[in-house]
């Protein structure tokens, strides 16, 4: 490479940087990200050879680029962000207040960008299209894309290919064949009892003691499940209850969070959930059922065998290490629509986003023993998430570009 090679690499690279510092500052919730799909478009008008469709599936925007004939891949990047107060501390933190890229969302448009203006220089033989997702986390922005006509209007793939960020080390990416992350269910739960003074809860019917209890005894729905590998999960995010400490209140309402790896667990598991419900409320003698709503599905995410292990192997060859993952991930994805959709193989990996120099032995022997991220470093949705983008866009750019390029040289 020449010096002025080297220059110019450096150039697009800063570029990069810009543009994801650019994206973390200015994040968009689910299904309002205008901001965030005007400046991938723009992005991908600038370069060379790729057609540009904005506004699909709402504020999707998808390129394509077309060099000859051969394989037709997609490549997909979410572009939401999450109802979080950034807490990081960076320079560059979100300048909306309670809403921020706490899922790494932005590091996934800076990269497939990145991706494309590479893919663009090199023109390997064959079909790229880019797809830049919104909505994925309420689980509804795939379907939206697709029920736009995503496979109608677009090349149809051969291959969908995506990767998220995660508190691993930079540089390192985990994937499996078979299911790799678990589907998802948010549940709403309203208790309606009988309000009251709080000095005479005779009289009254307490919901908030319903939905209290109801959180303790549903433990037992999961601790049950405890020999089953890959077992469900079960949460209560929220509960939401009165206005006053004298006042016994009307309704309580949780939020909960299932994730479970298939769809009897699923069934049975809502099941329980709604039957332990009506227990609870029949107990407490509440003058009403409980409301139970399910809302924003995530399907199980399945990457396919073969292809999985194949891309793995060309990651790992092409300077990115793949560490083994033996049970799928708890966390909830809606890429895997694109796949089911077009009844084509996906593939689908997480790539380490933190400083690796911050990992000790100690920490990388936990990871590697009992798959987990060491506590001390936040994950994903937290409000001090912040991936080190130094380190952290090179690799997942390789860790897509290499992909991009082994799979449109297969025949």
């Amino acid at each position: 490479m020449t010096t002025t090679d080297t220059l110019a690499a450096q150039s697009m690279t800063e570029h990069w940087q810009q543009v994801y510092r650019q994206l973390h500052a200015h994040p968009e919730l689910s299904g309002e990200e205008h901001g965030t799909a005007s400046l991938v478009a723009e992005e991908l008008r600038a370069l060379d050879g790729w057609e540009v469709t904005p506004g699909v599936g709402g504020t999707g925007v998808v390129g394509v680029l077309q060099s000859g004939p051969g394989p037709i891949i997609w490549l997909r990047a979410d572009m939401d962000a999450l109802p979080v107060q950034e807490e990081t501390g960076l320079e560059y933190a979100s300048r909306t207040a309670g809403v921020m890229h706490a899922c790494g969302h932005d590091t996934h448009v800076a990269a497939l960008l990145a991706a494309c203006a590479q893919l663009s220089a090199d023109r390997p033989a064959g079909t790229v299209v880019a797809v830049f997702q919104p909505a994925e986390e309420t689980g509804a922005g795939a379907q939206r894309m697709l029920d736009d006509g995503l496979l109608q209007r677009f090349p149809k793939p051969g291959i969908v290919l995506g990767q998220h960020v995660a508190p691993l080390p930079a540089g390192f990416a985990i994937s499996k064949s078979g299911p790799i992350m678990a589907a998802s269910d948010s549940i709403r739960v309203k208790f309606t009892g009988r309000g009251g003074h709080g000095s005479q809860p005779h009289l009254a019917v307490d919901p908030l003691l319903m939905a209290a209890s109801f959180v303790v005894r549903m433990q037992s729905l999961t601790a049950r499940q405890a020999a089953v590998p890959s077992g469900p999960v079960l949460v209560a995010g929220s509960l939401h209850a009165g206005t006053r400490p004298n006042i016994i209140a009307e309704t309580a309402e949780l939020l909960l969070t299932l994730r479970t790896f298939s769809d009897t667990t699923r069934d049975r598991m809502l099941e329980d959930i709604a039957r332990l419900a009506q227990a609870e409320a029949e107990a407490a003698g509440a003058p009403v059922p409980p409301e139970f709503a399910p809302y924003d599905h995530f399907p199980v995410t399945v990457n396919t065998e073969g292809d999985t292990e194949r891309i793995m192997a060309t990651l790992t060859e092409g300077g990115i290490p793949v560490m083994p993952l033996t049970n799928p991930l708890t966390g909830s994805e809606d890429f895997g629509a694109f796949g089911t959709a077009a009844r084509c193989p996906s593939v689908f990996w997480h790539i380490g986003g933190i400083d690796a120099a911050r990992f000790t032995e100690a920490d990388q022997a936990l990871m590697l023993a009992e798959h987990t991220i060491p506590p001390r470093f936040p994950s994903n949705h937290s409000p001090r998430f912040a991936p080190d983008p130094g380190q952290t866009l090179p690799a997942m750019i390789t860790a897509m570009v290499t992909a991009a390029r082994a799979e449109l040289a297969r025949s």
